[in-house]
């Protein structure tokens, strides 16, 4: 005989099943956890209530009954840029296979709060996803401390038991150069992201050898925000530089406003890059020469790697994946 279900108007509970089965809350949770000191015949009577009634346990449950949360934290700097969301969104979706949830944080570029947020989550997370942190080192040395499962996306540091997945950021900046050197430009003006960014120092690691290309690079200090691009413009025009590398699209596209606002025609007067392949370089005026970024490879990765320590394996060797320079009508002769 078929087992009543109770009405459809509410959820299915624990209780449901208990009373369904004949059996006790605490067997029902024994059984949905895999702990095996019940009764065969009676395991198999819950496991049949369990169908019959179609209940899905809560994964909190389940996960503070094995000692986990079944949550996985994640750190990012800026949200509202879509390298971050874009690679958040494809690092859900794989972890959603481990039956994994997600807690995002935004530090709103700020490094200083970085280290109280990410402490936060781990307090409620089985593993952790910093993205390219800001962090001081030191600050970074104490959260692989703590022995948590943690991964780092675009972020390396030397001598630091950490385990990461990057992007080529230099590779990429050596394509810039390459192409501006290509096109006959001599001078170039480099608008440097944060201070604490990794990806900000593998640019200038990359600039430091422009001149086996030819190029002279000043540094002018920015960000990464568009505001900060368009606030540059005076500064840049100050250079005498004919070509314009931005820290990411967000800051060149700022500036591409102020200069048209200032009569600068790109790139007939000035040539102009910038990093990451957001979908807005496409649309520009001109569209923008840029560096491609495999946000959804990243995330992917991530996951994968994530899922593996999270696993016990910590033999997890650091990735590096390839960019790719799209060259668009932003970048023109010297």
């Amino acid at each position: 005989m078929a087992m009543a279900k109770p009405s459809r108007t509410r959820r299915i509970t624990i209780a449901d099943v208990a009373r369904a089965a004949d059996a006790s809350v605490s067997t029902v949770s024994r059984v949905l956890n895999g702990i095996g000191t019940v009764d065969p015949a009676l395991a198999e009577r819950v496991r049949l209530a369990i169908e019959e009634l179609g209940y899905r346990p809560s994964a909190a449950a389940q996960g503070l009954a094995r000692g986990r949360s079944g949550t996985i934290g994640v750190l990012v700097p800026d949200l509202a840029n879509p390298h971050f969301s874009d690679l958040v969104k494809v690092f859900s979706a794989a972890v959603r296979d481990l039956g994994a949830r997600v807690l995002v944080m935004d530090s709103d570029e700020d490094p200083a709060v970085e280290r109280e947020l990410a402490e936060d989550l781990i307090r409620y997370a089985d593993g952790l996803l910093l993205c390219a942190p800001r962090m001081p080192r030191a600050d970074l040395a104490a959260l692989v401390a703590r022995g948590l499962p943690l991964l780092v996306a675009n972020r390396q540091e030397p001598g630091l038991a950490l385990h990461s997945v990057c992007i080529d950021v230099h590779g990429g900046l050596l394509a810039v150069c390459g192409h501006l050197a290509q096109l006959g430009h001599r001078k170039v003006a480099y608008l440097a992201g944060p201070e604490g960014s990794w990806a900000n120092r593998e640019r200038l690691r990359a600039l430091s050898g422009a001149r086996s290309f030819g190029l002279e690079v000043t540094v002018l200090a920015c960000g990464s925000l568009t505001d900060d691009g368009y606030a540059a413009g005076p500064a840049v025009l100050d250079t005498d530089a004919t070509a314009v590398v931005a820290y990411n699209d967000f800051v060149a596209l700022g500036l591409l406003s102020r200069l048209t606002e200032l009569g600068v025609r790109v790139p007939g007067d000035l040539s102009l890059t910038g990093f990451d392949e957001i979908d807005l370089a496409r649309y520009s005026s001109p569209p923008l020469t840029t560096v491609a970024v495999p946000r959804y490879d990243l995330g992917r990765a991530a996951g994968e790697a994530l899922a593996r320590l999270m696993a016990g394996e910590d033999d997890l060797e650091s990735r590096t994946l390839p960019v790719e320079l799209r060259v668009r009508e932003s970048t023109g002769t010297a």
